[in-house]
């Protein structure tokens, strides 16, 4: 009798368990819609004293064996070596420095100038807990539409209380109503995007140009590197001893011109210069081992660089992740 008991028990047992899984059993979501969105485009580290917040304008599709210079099935090949086709995905890649009493943005993403996958340099400023109207000070790597376009936001200066500092070189070139009206049909925009979105600021009073290497708030220090435009610059970030050198367009496709800094790109104004001096940048970075951010690596584009060991190319190691506290 007591075996039945038993039996009849655990038989009891596994029913109400049973109902109990059943109640409790998950529901499907399998059907539920795919979300297609990344998470807000910031990434932060800290240099020294300085706070430096890489902000994600996006990317875009670039035809990149058409558009560098170098042989068609190399330029493919070394794109394959890197699981990537002859178009690429491009990141455009911007810069919030905070050094504690200023806060300086390198460059503005194109914002409606570059098509529509672009345009969310502003949005992840916000999101990385800052707002556009404290920002001091906006300064250029160079005019073309993916680096000045987000200076505007609609009819207004999406930074309205920003001074804004470019070379002169850049600015006497692209802001030239006889250089737009002499240029190609197809190179036009490049002079009507600078000038929609730079004028306003020099309406304002707020531009501000330099020549050459120069200072332009402490710890951030311009440097000339012209070539792929004629007033193209980079920007030098030093706190405590930390360095981090921005480098702006000085390069554009890492599976290519990291192993070969020689391919020059069709956006240069100078090719021959933009490759000596992207060249003489990959040596310093490597040779002194620093970190360098450029607008066309992959989000967030910051790393140090380092010579191969068959003295042939460098390789790109992005920055280790770390959390801040």
């Amino acid at each position: 009798m007591n075996t039945i008991k038993r039996t009849l028990t655990s038989m009891a047992t596994a029913v109400a368990l049973g109902g109990m899984a059943a109640t409790f059993a998950p529901a499907s979501f399998a059907e539920a819609p795919m979300v297609k969105t990344q998470a807000p485009g910031f990434h932060r580290i800290l240099l020294g004293d300085f706070e430096i917040t890489a902000l994600s304008d996006g990317t875009v599709k670039l035809p990149v064996t058409k558009l560098l210079h170098g042989k068609p099935e190399k330029t493919s090949a070394a794109l394959k070596k890197n699981f990537l086709g002859d178009e690429v995905d491009t990141s455009v890649n911007a810069y919030l420095i905070n050094t504690g009493t200023k806060l300086v943005l390198v460059d503005t993403g194109a914002a409606g100038l570059f098509g529509p996958t672009l345009g969310n340099v502003v949005s992840n400023l916000k999101a990385a807990g800052y707002k556009p109207e404290q920002v001091d000070a906006v300064v250029i790597t160079h005019m073309h539409p993916d680096h000045v376009g987000g200076l505007m936001n609609g009819d207004q200066r999406a930074f309205p209380n920003a001074t804004l500092h470019i070379d002169k070189n850049d600015t006497d070139h692209w802001l030239s109503k006889a250089n737009l009206d002499a240029a190609p049909a197809d190179g036009k925009g490049f002079y009507q995007g600078a000038m929609v979105s730079v004028n306003p600021y020099v309406a304002a009073g707020k531009l501000v140009t330099f020549s050459g290497d120069t200072e332009l708030v402490p710890g951030i220090k311009a440097r000339a590197t012209y070539g792929h435009t004629p007033g193209h610059s980079i920007f030098e970030i030093e706190s405590k001893g930390q360095k981090m050198i921005l480098w702006g367009d000085l390069m554009h496709v890492a599976a290519v011109q990291f192993d070969d800094p020689t391919v020059t790109i069709a956006f240069d104004s100078d090719s021959k210069s933009a490759r000596a001096q992207r060249e003489k940048a990959f040596a310093e970075a490597a040779k002194n081992g620093y970190l360098v951010g450029a607008t066309h690596l992959s989000f967030p584009g910051v790393g140090r660089l380092v010579k191969k060991a068959d003295g042939k190319g460098y390789r790109f190691l992005p920055l280790n992740y770390m959390g801040l506290k």
